[in-house]
């Protein structure tokens, strides 16, 4: 079965029934010439004792896709996804999963290929609303359906499902996933667009997505399976109220202690105390003491935030912890900082490089470079934990994405600072938005390092408690309220407006005034922190580091390119090492120089100016050089003189004796000593080994 609709300035279809048949739901979605497909299975065993949803999101992108074979040694797609293929997986993933009973046990897993990717639209859109069909089309229990699409303003209108090229041309660029009636996920960047703005093309898109959630409910209904039930664990109520009514002052104790190691010892040691105390009235093998912890640990911190307006480290509603900002802080990095907020503490480091240090990327769309870079690393003692190490996993690469979308707003542009930058976080502490203090300390970092961004931009994380109807919006949230809350709403951006955001949810979706609230809520909190920063730097330093390379820029004739390259490059790399520095040549001419010195700068600057300023670049008539054979031909040799500078030695002037044959005196290669006779007006030089060779009576 097909079904489609029209969808922006194209149609999207989705067929199911033809392809990957086994699988507990399978679809094709195609949009243009992209095609995508996406399949959803679960196992049929339960996993006992689990308290969380056991899925598995992958997405893939397949390079036949553009009609390509990979580049690397085994000419296949190897099994770890790209940085796209990561931020897409988690896109989809972080949706459907609030949309999955936690009872579900059961091992399931949903994986998106794209098949055929044309230059128009990007398949990870059409992968989302792959693996929401083919969840809605299996066995799987799932609150669908949703779907997504990227919103745009371009030209100061905004766009749904726009093109590749509307995107990047826009000033706000969103992704946007929703059910019919609630937003429930955004994730993107703006340049510093209003609050309400942002709102505005949030709503646009939850109304541009309904005909897909229609599509899907149409196919549901023709080809969809019945839906298995989770095995519904026995409770025993009556003893779960005993323990949480019975236990409710000692958990509000404990959860108000006010620091985390703390308050997560003391929580243990309750849970382990609670497990022991009613061990004999729930029975061997019972579950129901770790459940009434989990319901009273929640309901507690809910009630404190619903009925008192206060939180379990004391603060109110809408309080930011204390903050403390610290510059300069490693002698060595070419810019640092330390933001600590409250518990939450990132060291900021900011490194400045030339084009040779740009990151190169391999995509469906093809080679890239990428000159500004943001690692996030999220190191087990952070949060006082002991784990193995390891390559850096979904988290790290989703929130080093988020903080580097933030920062992207306010770069300079690269002809007015040509420094490839790179941006490492090292999360220090945790307890509570990470990757927001991560945005804090890049901006000092960047500033420290004498980077001219154009403000200063900050971030927090915003959450919600929802009673039924009534909401309460929380600023800047602690681990504990993201994880017994119900919304994680991170804004960053400067004191003009939004640079990046991401919200996920736990509940069915967020509405337009609770959203407002949350963006409204948000930009004072911002301020705020804004303003503590501004305290130790407020604005970029006048000059980077000295230990960062010097940048010098000069320009020359376009046509005298040539003669700084050389055969090969050859002429270029010879400057290079001989002043220790790095080229890069535009084709207009221009040449920007990075040098760990002033000095070595200026002796690369005397090197191109030898080799491009006709006066210089040419050897002195009469004068004796020593100089390599670089070609033969049948009338003479070509030895050069100078670096890049050659000239024509005739087969009678390379031996004091006649020749027949130019390679009977000498071969490519050979170092030799010639003589200066001629420069003509064509600068053609002209050469004689045997003068040489007369003069010192060889």
């Amino acid at each position: 079965m097909k079904v489609e609709t029209k969808f922006g300035d194209s149609r999207i279809s989705i067929e199911t029934g033809k392809l990957a048949r086994q699988a507990a739901g399978s679809v094709v979605v195609a949009m243009g010439e992209t095609m995508v497909m996406a399949a959803a299975q679960s196992s049929s065993d339960v996993r006992e004792g689990l308290d969380f949803l056991p899925l598995t999101v992958d997405y893939q992108e397949r390079l036949y896709s553009v009609g390509r074979i990979p580049g690397n040694f085994f000419r296949r797609e190897l099994g770890r996804g790209s940085e796209k293929e990561t931020l897409t997986a988690r896109i989809i993933d972080r949706p459907i999963r609030p949309l999955i009973t936690k009872a579900w046990t059961y091992e399931t897993q949903v994986i998106c290929q794209a098949w055929s990717v044309d230059d128009k639209y990007d398949p990870d859109m059409l992968a989302l609303l792959g693996a929401s069909t083919s969840l809605m089309l299996s066995d799987i229990p799932f609150d669908g359906p949703i779907a997504g699409t990227r919103v745009c303003r371009t030209g100061g209108k905004l766009v749904t499902a726009p093109t590749q090229d509307q995107v990047a041309d826009s000033d706000i660029y969103l992704i946007v996933v929703s059910s019919k009636d609630a937003v429930v996920m955004v994730e993107g960047g703006a340049r510093q667009a209003a609050e309400e703005d942002i709102l505005e093309a949030i709503f646009l898109a939850k109304e541009a997505v309904q005909p897909l959630l229609k599509l899907q409910i149409e196919l549901q209904k023709a080809a969809g399976k019945d839906k298995r039930r989770p095995i519904e664990v026995v409770r025993d109520e009556g003893l779960i109220g005993k323990i949480m009514s019975e236990r409710r002052a000692e958990m509000l104790e404990t959860l108000t202690i006010r620091e985390k190691q703390p308050r997560q010892k003391g929580l243990a040691a309750m849970k382990a105390r609670m497990k022991a105390d009613y061990a004999e009235a729930a029975g061997e093998g019972s579950t129901d003491p770790a459940e009434a912890f989990k319901r009273l640990e929640s309901e507690v911190l809910r009630g404190l935030i619903l009925n008192e307006g206060r939180r379990i480290d004391g603060r109110s509603l809408t309080e930011v912890r204390p903050i403390d900002c610290e510059v300069g802080f490693l002698p060595r990095a070419h810019g640092s900082a330390v933001f600590t907020r409250g518990e939450t503490q990132s060291l900021g480091t900011a490194t400045l490089g030339s084009s040779y240090d740009e990151q190169r990327l391999d995509s469906l769309i093809g080679d890239s470079t990428k000159a500004f870079m943001l690692n996030y690393n999220f190191p087990p003692y952070s949060t006082g934990e002991v784990k193995r190490l390891s390559s850096p996993g979904r988290r790290e690469i989703g929130h080093g994405a988020l903080a580097e979308r933030a920062l992207k707003a306010v770069l300079p542009a690269p002809e007015d600072f040509p420094y490839t930058i790179r941006v490492v976080s090292e999360v220090l502490e945790s307890n509570g938005s990470s990757s927001m203090a991560t945005v804090c300390s890049a901006t000092l970092s960047l500033m420290d390092a004498g980077v001219p961004i154009t403000a200063p931009v900050a971030g927090v994380a915003m959450g919600l408690i929802m009673n039924g109807e009534e909401a309460t919006v929380l600023t800047d949230i602690l681990g504990d309220e993201d994880h017994l809350g119900d919304m994680d709403f991170k804004i960053a951006g400067t004191a003009k407006g939004v640079t990046a955001v991401q919200m996920d949810i736990k509940i069915a979706g967020v509405t337009r005034p609770i959203m407002d609230r949350a963006l409204s809520q948000a930009r004072e909190g911002r301020l705020h922190i804004l303003e503590q920063m501004a305290k130790v730097l407020a604005a970029p330093r006048p000059e980077v580091s000295k230990y960062a390379p010097k940048m010098t820029v000069i320009e020359i004739p376009s046509e005298k390119i040539k003669d700084v390259i050389g055969p090969g490059g050859k002429i270029i790399k010879a400057i290079q090492s001989e002043t220790d520095t790095r080229l890069d040549v535009d084709d207009s001419g221009k040449i920007t120089i990075f040098a760990p010195s002033e000095e070595k700068a200026n002796a690369a600057i005397e090197a191109i100016r030898k080799r491009t300023d006709p006066r210089t670049n040419l050897p002195e008539i009469g004068r004796i050089y020593e100089g390599k054979v670089v070609k033969i031909v049948d009338f003479g040799a070509f030895v050069e003189v100078m670096p890049g500078v050659d000239g024509l030695c005739h087969i009678s002037q390379l031996a004091r004796e006649r020749l027949k044959n130019v390679r009977d005196a000498v071969s490519e290669g050979d170092i030799i000593r010639v003589k200066v006779l001629e420069i003509d007006k064509f600068n053609k030089i002209r050469l004689s080994r045997r003068v040489v060779l007369e003069e010192e009576g060889k």
